[in-house]
């Protein structure tokens, strides 16, 4: 059972040890032996890699996975906007910068920045699932990581929306008891015979 068959497809020959990787990944996975399905995650994830597949073998002229660059996934991404159903104020709107806008305006619809971090993060780790080396990883190049972050900005400024980094939550804490401060200790008298 191949689970990645568009993407094996624009393999050139060069670089059949991919394919190989891949096949061997997708005869693991489908091996009787592991009985649990995969979680929504892996499903996107897959879902996703056939997509940008398939998107590499329309492109024209077709585009192998090994001569896939940052600027091949930038143009996936700008691709993807047409697809969009987040509405992005333009400066010129009189609602940019409006988290809830009162009346429609023509501004156009994009992929919501959450959607596309996710994505390429996805895309990121399943590349390197497929036995391509993290080096090469195109999702993962400067460009990539520089657009992200001008369509983050973009459409905080746009939508009225801050964009803060999640706080990370730590393990199993540890009660972090504060100690009174020295103006809540009271003096205590001393007992009698015990002065210096």
């Amino acid at each position: 059972m191949d689970l990645y068959p568009e993407v094996e497809s624009c393999n050139n020959s060069d670089n059949s040890h991919h394919a190989i990787s891949s096949l061997v990944t997708a005869a693991a996975a489908s091996s009787p032996s592991t009985t649990s399905t995969p979680s929504r995650y892996e499903n996107q994830k897959r879902r996703d890699w056939n997509t940008f597949g398939q998107y590499l073998k329309n492109h024209r002229p077709p585009l192998s996975l090994s001569r896939c660059s940052g600027a091949h996934v930038l143009e996936f991404l700008r691709y993807l906007d047409q697809f969009g159903k987040t509405k992005v104020h333009t400066p010129i709107c009189p609602f940019y910068g409006h988290p809830d806008p009162p009346a429609p305006c023509p501004c156009p619809l994009r992929q919501a920045w959450g959607s596309l971090d996710a994505l390429i993060g996805r895309l990121r780790a399943a590349y390197e699932e497929n036995g391509w080396p993290p080096e090469t990883n195109p999702f993962g190049a400067r460009a990539v990581r520089l657009y992200l972050r001008e369509v983050r900005d973009l459409q905080s400024k746009a939508r009225g929306i801050s964009y803060e980094k999640k706080k990370r939550k730590r393990g199993p804490t540890h009660e972090h008891h504060q100690l009174p401060s020295f103006s809540t200790f009271q003096a205590l008298p001393l007992p009698p015979g015990d002065h210096i």
